[in-house]
């Protein structure tokens, strides 16, 4: 009867992904392994975490470094904290064991706490679903042939919203969309606050948010805290757009369109252009820089922001509509773009030491064969853009993945785990110790987990290298 019992919880575990939720690089047999039956009145161990190692990772070449802060666990724990500006750790139960016991039992104890990360790195990829980007299916095969082995691959991570725009502002603010955001803006018009909703959301129509909404760049700032965009198109050679590039308040944006004659600069690309806090300062012409600025700033870990926000242009991003008439499209050239990028921020000083690097897509596609509006996490009834599917759950930006490369993240794992874009950037304020904003702050939104982060650095460092 055990043995049934055990096969039918496996079977629902693995049954609520496609295929495609597998390392695509790997196909591991499962196993399934029957312990002796739990004695009454016995304790029972945490159960593992559903972030699973799919194959040994690679090997790299041992470097004299400091251990992380976090313990090297092996069984994770899931964070209890929703509270805003909580930490997001398990507590240790004291107990009466023996001191042999509490040995053994330390070695196998979930990590408490985030590891020392100084440097987070977010490649924002658009308009792709899961399976595309992430899956066997994908023409990446940079991302998915190699990279994947050497990461940790979320395959349950969710954007919150549609069109792209809404989602990456989700990222930096913890706003939900408006009726503007959710199509990336044709008018680039000022917000008018009508008042303050629930969870600091802010009440009202257009698309520049005003000074006093939160950001994570004025979060960073206010703690002495650096970011910096890295926006491919922009500030560069042979651009048309100078650093902090956006319309004028209230002109029309033709790049807002998806048409193969927009070209590869896209403002509602750049997420940063539409809070007037940024730009409305000095920062937004020294931080909303072109890419090139990338390689010169990873030279030297002091001068790597603490946050640094990666944009590929139209061309390299991932949409499957072409940013030129002609131009190849989709995900085989954004596989190039990340074989380009990628290397040069795994080799630097601030990733090898203290660095996150996150893979992910804004959005999965609001039309088409491959639609996707599913959700995750309490997803929230937006004010100020309310939408429902046909089932009455409110609708999300579906699924699109995340790959996370760290030398504190093991390679070749999957994690199973419910996160989404306000997950990800409660996540980037709890490394930082700064408060949640919006949504970020909800009950129901966990960020990664401590366990996620058991590689030791001697063994990770390479995690993501070459």
């Amino acid at each position: 009867m055990l043995v049934f019992l055990g096969f039918g919880v496996l079977l629902g575990r693995t049954a609520g992904r496609p295929v495609g939720d597998a390392l695509a690089s790997t196909r591991s047999p499962l196993k399934l392994v029957l312990g002796p039956s739990t004695p009454a009145g016995a304790s029972v161990a945490p159960s593992e975490s559903s972030s699973s190692t799919s194959s040994e990772p690679p090997s790299a070449e041992p470097e004299q470094t400091p251990a992380p802060a976090s313990t090297n666990a092996t069984t994770p724990a899931r964070s209890s904290s929703g509270s805003r500006g909580g930490s997001s750790g398990s507590k240790a139960e004291s107990s009466g064991e023996s001191s042999s016991e509490s040995s053994r039992a330390a070695a196998s104890a979930p990590a408490r706490k985030l590891p020392p990360i100084k440097h987070v790195f977010v490649i924002m990829l658009s308009d792709e679903p899961y399976a595309s980007a992430f899956g066997p299916s994908s023409t990446a095969s940079y991302l998915t042939g190699t990279l994947e082995k050497r990461g940790e691959l979320l395959v349950r991570y969710d954007a919150v919203a549609h069109e792209a725009l809404a989602d990456e502002l989700a990222l930096l603010s913890g706003q939900g969309p408006t009726s503007e955001t959710t199509a990336n803006c044709p008018n680039y018009s000022a917000i008018a606050p009508t008042g303050e909703g629930a969870d600091e959301q802010v009440l009202g129509s257009g698309c520049v948010y005003p000074s006093s909404t939160q950001t994570l760049p004025g979060q960073l700032a206010a703690k002495h805290l650096t970011w910096r965009a890295y926006v491919q198109g922009i500030d560069e050679a042979g651009a048309q757009n100078g650093a902090c590039a956006h319309p004028s308040l209230g002109a029309a944006d033709p790049s807002s369109q998806q048409s193969s004659s927009s070209g590869p600069y896209a403002t509602f690309r750049n997420p940063f252009v539409y809070f007037d806090s940024i730009v409305g300062g000095s920062e937004c012409q020294a931080d909303d820089v072109g890419l090139a600025s990338l390689k010169a700033d990873l030279a030297q870990a002091k001068r790597t922001p603490s946050f640094s926000y990666i944009v590929p242009d139209r061309c390299h991003d991932g949409n499957p509509t072409p940013c030129t008439p002609g131009a190849p499209a989709g995900m085989t050239p954004a596989g190039a773009f990340l074989a380009q990028v990628v290397p040069e921020i795994t080799g630097s000083t601030a990733y090898r030491e203290s660095g996150l690097l996150v893979i992910t897509v804004d959005e999965a596609p609001s039309s088409g064969e491959f639609a996707d509006s599913s959700s995750c996490c309490g997803q929230p009834l937006f004010p100020n853009a309310p939408s429902k599917t046909l089932t009455g759950a409110p609708r999300g930006g579906g699924s699109v993945g995340a790959l996370l490369l760290s030398p504190y993240v093991k390679g070749a794992t999957t994690s199973q785990e419910p996160f989404n874009h306000f997950a990800l950037l409660r996540t980037i304020e709890d490394l930082f110790g700064l408060g949640h904003l919006g949504y970020a702050g909800l009950p129901s939104v966990k960020p990664f987990e401590p366990a996620m982060f058991t590689a030791g650095k001697s063994t990770g460092k390479a995690a993501g290298k070459g």
